[in-house]
């Protein structure tokens, strides 16, 4: 029987780092997966972290989501623990090493959650692997925003970024919009339950 948190009464879960191969080299990887496996009925879910960062931040989401879905936040190239490509990567060439740690993976369908301008590298692989992208969550959004055709979750925490979501939802009038003005640009830091809370109640509608 699998080990139960006391704080919710689900399933344990495992953190775990890995490697995966990717056109500039190694990428480093957080995982998490709830220890009795029971996720695989969901999508698997792939975080991409602002840029200067890593995926050290979504440590405390990990273990929030990881309870009942495959979870994955890959360092974006030339940050964290991944290798460096040759010269300054940009959104597209993340995108693209993204791209192949999910085909390394073997992730037939995933659902994407960017965080700031790692909201554009889940914009470029909504938009060019739209059969793979199931829906996509942003925690702040690019501001030059492509015609994505997922359904869209935008967390809108105070910070630069707050007056752009309106202006960039304007052309996407399904998209969800959700003000959590109350907190700042370090969300995951001070509120992982309250993302992981309204990407969770997204991702299962």
């Amino acid at each position: 029987m699998p080990r139960m948190t006391p704080e919710t009464g689900s399933p344990a879960v495992h953190l775990r780092r890995m490697y995966v191969d990717c056109r500039y080299g190694q990428l480093h990887l957080r995982s998490a997966f709830a220890s009795n496996g029971g996720f695989d009925e969901l999508t698997t879910l792939v975080c991409m972290h602002q840029s200067h960062m890593s995926s050290r931040v979504f440590e405390g989401f990990l273990r929030l989501m990881g309870n009942d879905r495959s979870v994955y936040a890959p360092d974006t190239p030339g940050f964290g623990a991944s290798d460096a490509p040759p010269s300054q990567p940009g959104i597209a060439d993340c995108a693209a090493a993204i791209g192949d740690a999910i085909d390394h993976l073997r992730l037939r369908k995933v659902d994407l959650l960017g965080d700031h301008n790692g909201s554009s590298i889940a914009a470029e692989l909504a938009t060019t692997r739209p059969e793979q992208v199931r829906r996509v969550v942003m925690i702040g959004m690019p501001r030059d925003l492509p015609r994505l055709t997922q359904p869209l979750l935008v967390l809108r925490p105070s910070d630069e970024l707050s007056d752009v979501a309106p202006r960039a939802l304007a052309s996407l009038p399904e998209a969800k919009i959700v003000d959590l003005a109350q907190h700042g640009r370090d969300l995951f830091d001070v509120a992982p339950e309250v993302v992981a809370r309204h990407v969770r109640a997204f991702l299962d509608d």
